[in-house]
């Protein structure tokens, strides 16, 4: 699983956003976790070096001693149980849960965002997942980790474009391509007794 782990492909500038965030932004501070589905062992080994083991949350599994063999699961860190791990970080770090920040990519994360945006959190999600857009506050699609910013400044801070831009060039990153677009995808049926048809409209 360490050696899986070394495989995976990271986004641009994780460990650079890690820093960020880490730094106070206008009097905010964040503190940086990773809460995944996968094993541990494998998002330990993938982010070594870049986030504290003691800060990644996975599925745990118990090992037979004489084979190295996996046993049994203690504990699963997904549905359900990405929301245990967050009520149990949220009460050790005293954090009020409007201000939780989840960013999420799979349909493993659907019941924490949904537990996170009822308390009045806020979700970003980074993918194209269908299950997953139409729940987070805001999607944001790149190849570079430090994306996840834009929201965080735009609609927490009520920080400006400039100051956005102002901000990744101070990291000597340029901001080159920025389209806001939303996209609705609609399917209509033909009512009963007339010729049925189906239609898709794409609508930006």
């Amino acid at each position: 699983m360490i050696e899986t782990g070394k495989r995976i492909r990271l986004k641009a500038n994780i460990e650079l956003l890690t820093r960020v965030l880490a730094e106070e932004i206008e009097g905010c501070h964040f503190s940086f976790y990773v809460i995944s589905a996968a094993p541990e062992e494998v998002i330990q080994s993938a982010l070594e070096g870049i986030v504290p083991t003691e800060r990644i949350f996975g599925t745990r599994f118990n090992y037979n001693s004489a084979t190295g063999e996996i046993q049994s699961i203690s504990h699963v860190a997904a549905g359900y149980g990405k929301v245990a791990v967050l009520d149990e970080l949220q009460s050790k770090l005293q954090v009020s849960p409007d201000h939780i920040v989840y960013v999420g990519d799979g349909s493993s994360d659907i019941h924490l965002m949904l537990h996170v945006n009822r308390r009045d959190g806020f979700t970003i999600a980074v993918s194209e997942n269908p299950f997953i857009v139409p729940i987070a506050k805001r999607t944001v699609l790149s190849e570079n980790a430090l994306s996840v910013l834009v929201p965080i400044l735009e609609d927490i801070l009520k920080w400006d474009a400039r100051q956005i831009r102002e901000l990744f060039a101070s990291y000597g990153l340029a901001l080159q391509d920025w389209d806001k677009m939303r996209t609705d995808w609609l399917t209509f049926h033909e009512d009963a007794g007339r010729p049925r048809s189906e239609e898709t409209v794409l609508v930006n």
